[in-house]
């Protein structure tokens, strides 16, 4: 038997996975969502990343993304890497791909902000 937290919604349910006559059996879920989320995570995890990515733009050095799907949970290190690799040269908006089906996982890296489309901010010190 298996033992989780449900990520599933904010409740944070205490998850218990077993392995019956090759079906998981799940108990502790007070939502469908709970279920759902046991057997995904004792078949092929899954989730999303939420990150940042470097600019050419003073006013904004780094701009906030995210993938626009879960993908597996063993490819987030992957995935990582090539949002690292990223260098914004053109002001995008909220929603922009940056990232085209990131690694053919299905998922494009997204951006999360329209503070690169907006007037150019003046930094005063």
């Amino acid at each position: 038997m298996r033992e989780f937290n449900c990520i599933g919604c904010p409740r944070g349910c205490l998850l218990h996975v077993e392995e019956v006559n090759g079906e998981f059996v799940v108990t502790g879920n007070t939502c469908i969502r709970g279920h759902d989320f046991a057997i995904s995570e004792m078949t092929c995890p899954k989730r999303t990343i939420c990150s940042s990515v470097k600019t050419v733009f003073a006013d904004v050095p780094v701009l906030p993304v995210r993938v626009s799907a879960d993908i597996p949970k063993d490819r987030i290190f992957d995935v990582m890497a090539e949002i690292n690799k990223v260098m914004l040269t053109e002001r995008i908006g909220r929603g922009d791909v940056i990232i085209p089906d990131v690694l053919g996982l299905g998922a494009d890296v997204i951006s999360t902000s329209d503070v690169l489309v907006r007037e150019e901010i003046k930094i005063t010190i």
